[in-house]
């Protein structure tokens, strides 16, 4: 077995850093993003610069605030099911389409050849069977929970840094984020089809740190190291990194894709000309379909700009599943495993040049731009408005930026007029990159993202994480077991906050925590 922590090629990740520093500095120059939004006119720009203002009155719930994903919010009865409810507002047809999308979000693929032809193509080498495998009723996945069992809901992506002109020009270029491992690809499949045997396992373990806060309490947090075992053809590359990325949670993905590039630019400082110590960064990627350059929202570095490219991702390298968008039927085999690229394939000619030919992608990409995020709860509650309170002089709202009001005019992924359009949300987001301290850096530099950078992830839905999932498991490998951890793992931009939030009196930070509850 070689066990390995996260940032083992953390000295080609160093050297990288330089490079990722000259692409965020040229960012601004190259780029041509809007400063302001050209769908409302003057009148309604104020008004929605009026409404999206930070609040400063705690005595009261905000005007619309129990409605986190505006007129498409769930109302629905709270039930281990709430994340996978259809956004309000669809249509006769739409609604149909989001059940035939939820029906391919679940469906158990089979290894090729298969009697089921419509089925068959899984792998050669995957980590799930399904999309709902991995994304728990369409809620966030969890780390392994005992020695050598499947990853399911969490992979180890592998890469490494640019080393070569060439390869530093393809990420100063924003046509590559960084560079596969030259045996495992991109990322470890811990499962095969018959016939083939699986890449390794995830090897998975925790050492305890001890956390005191004001006024005595102590809490431990456990520290994850990552390693591969059994691993079936040789050693990785000595420069390759491991980083942990559990699923995430699917609701409002659609919302977040409308919001208009601008405004979360608005809130970019990555020079930290405010003073304030955050440094959010825009994530530079480019779409997969058009090749242009646009900015990244999905993922825990924010890799994907769409939620079209998100899914097609998963579909490629978690279940081994071509679709048009990517259309190798071998997934992430590499020619270091040629038996792999002898294995039959699912592609039926008379379906179409993909195992997973139109309309599976369409179909699952508007499921996944449609699930609805649930009504929050307890808004009026003093406990809760003294934990928003908490949450804003914390300074947590610097990052977890409240709300947003979608871009007017949108058309969906159907054609039709979207239902995500103008809409007032409160995603507790700006979806930019953050420098979250060493404590969670994985050493892994995903474009202009370092290993130390993350992309804030929204939190609504947050307290519904036991109800959905039947455990709590935080940040982007799972290993907090509590909010109260996940706060406490903050580093870096967010190193002020997490302290404010440990000075807090014990009822304070309970408050806090209510408040994310009631998320």
């Amino acid at each position: 077995m070689t066990a390995l922590p996260a940032n083992r090629a953390l000295l080609p990740a160093l050297a990288a850093g330089f490079l990722v520093f000259s692409i965020t500095l040229a960012v601004a120059d190259i780029l041509d993003f809007p400063s302001t939004r050209s769908d409302l006119s003057a009148e309604e720009l104020k008004r929605v610069r009026d409404v999206t203002r930070a609040t400063s009155n705690f005595l009261k719930a905000e005007p619309y605030e129990t409605m986190q994903g505006g007129g498409l919010t769930a109302i629905d009865k709270v039930t281990r099911d709430i994340f996978s409810q259809p956004s309000a507002k669809l249509d006769q047809e739409q609604g149909q389409n989001f059940h035939l999308g939820n029906a391919l979000f679940r469906k158990l693929w089979v290894s090729a050849p298969s009697s089921t032809q419509a089925s068959d193509g899984l792998g050669p080498l995957f980590n799930a069977r399904s999309c709902q495998s991995c994304h728990i009723r369409d809620g966030r996945g969890h780390p392994p929970e005992e020695a050598g069992a499947v990853a399911t809901s969490m992979v180890l992506r592998l890469a490494r840094p640019a080393v070569t002109p060439e390869e530093q020009q393809a990420v100063k270029d924003f046509y590559a984020l960084n560079f596969p491992d030259s045996t495992y690809g991109a990322q470890l499949q811990d499962l095969a089809v018959p016939g083939l045997t699986a890449e390794g396992k995830v090897t998975l373990s925790y050492s305890d740190e001890t956390v005191t806060l004001t006024g005595g309490e102590t809490v431990t947090l456990r520290k994850p190291t990552y390693g591969v075992s059994d691993l079936a053809s040789g050693p990785m590359d000595a420069s390759t990194t491991l980083s942990a990325r559990m699923a995430p949670p699917m609701i409002g993905l659609g919302l977040i894709e409308a919001i208009p590039d601008a405004d979360i630019l608005a809130n970019a400082d990555p020079d930290d000309k405010k003073g304030t110590g955050i440094r959010g960064r825009p994530a530079i990627v480019r779409d997969h379909r058009t090749g242009q350059l646009a900015l990244g929202r999905f993922g825990w570095k924010a890799q994907n700009a769409t939620v079209r490219d998100q899914v097609a991702d998963a579909f490629s390298a978690d279940i081994g599943i071509s679709t048009p968008d990517r259309p190798n039927p071998y997934g992430d085999c590499t020619a270091k495993e040629p038996q792999c690229l002898t294995m039959p394939t699912g592609v039926q000619k008379r379906l179409g040049d993909t195992e997973a030919p139109d309309p599976v992608l369409p179909l699952v990409t508007f499921y996944s731009e449609n699930l609805a995020v649930p009504a929050r709860r307890m808004t009026n509650q003093p406990a809760v408005l003294h934990g928003k309170d908490m949450f804003y002089r914390s300074g947590c709202a610097a990052c977890h930026t409240p709300k947003f009001v979608t871009r007017d005019g949108l058309k969906s992924s159907d054609g039709k007029d979207s239902p995500q359009a103008f809409q007032l949300i409160w995603p507790y987001s700006d979806f930019l990159l953050h420098d979250m301290g060493e404590g969670l850096s994985d050493g892994q530099q995903v474009g202009v993202a370092s290993g130390r950078d993350w992309r804030t992830p929204p939190l609504w839905g947050i307290g519904l994480t036991q109800t959905v999932s039947g455990r709590q498991a935080y940040l982007h490998d799972g290993r907090a077991r509590t909010l109260t951890e996940a706060i406490l793992w903050h580093g870096g931009e967010a190193e002020k906050a997490r302290n404010a939030f440990a000075g807090l009196s014990k009822d304070d930070r309970q408050a806090l925590i209510n408040f994310l509850e009631s998320l």
